[in-house]
């Protein structure tokens, strides 16, 4: 069961206690709300097709463990002012949450790694935020190439310092990869 916690628009006014938490994060419309959903089983979190939809950091409870769907990066339809003001709140979550135990950066197969994707490993790797790269859309190309997108991403992160190397490829809509995502998370809780 999922209870949805709240939006927030600052890292101060986020809930304070000791559940583990797992965030999502990835460029602007990865599928970052419809993997949460396909990961717990219910529609959880809105989602919608405009990029920069997602604009706080929305909290989830997911049988005591947290869920935190964050705003994307990279590309949305808002203004400068307002992309640098999400960015510099994401900086902030992820350099204060303490009790963040893995953050899930989103990849969307069909593109592989962007600029943007290697700049949050770069912002990880420095300061030793734990993560772990999860491919989205798989089934919107061919196995073949999806099985290649794997591969090669799995090839940049085994390299580099706070990834866990393992790259898990899913799909929201078909929910091939969730049973993997599930053990990556609740496997750490027990």
């Amino acid at each position: 069961m999922v209870n949805f916690i709240g939006s927030f628009d600052t890292v101060e006014s986020l809930p304070k206690g000791c559940a583990p938490e797992y965030a999502f994060i990835g460029r602007s419309n990865v599928g970052k709300s419809s993997l949460l959903n396909a990961l717990v089983g219910m529609r959880a979190a809105r989602t919608s097709n405009t990029p920069g939809r997602t604009q706080q950091i929305n909290l989830f409870d997911w049988s005591g463990i947290i869920l935190a769907d964050l705003p994307g990066y990279g590309y949305a339809k808002a203004s400068k002012t307002d992309i640098a003001k999400w960015a510099a709140r994401l900086e902030k979550y992820l350099l204060s949450r303490g009790r963040l135990e893995r953050l899930f950066i989103l990849v969307d197969s069909r593109h592989g790694l962007k600029d943007s994707d290697i700049d949050m490993m770069n912002f990880c790797d420095a300061n030793a935020i734990r993560y772990q790269v999860v491919l989205t859309k798989t089934d919107k190309i061919s196995k073949t190439a999806a099985a290649e997108c794997q591969a090669q991403t799995e090839g940049v992160v085994a390299k580099r310092g706070a990834s866990t190397g393992c790259v898990i490829a899913t799909s929201a809509e078909k929910k091939t990869g969730m049973e993997e995502l599930r053990d990556e998370i609740i496997g750490r809780k027990a």
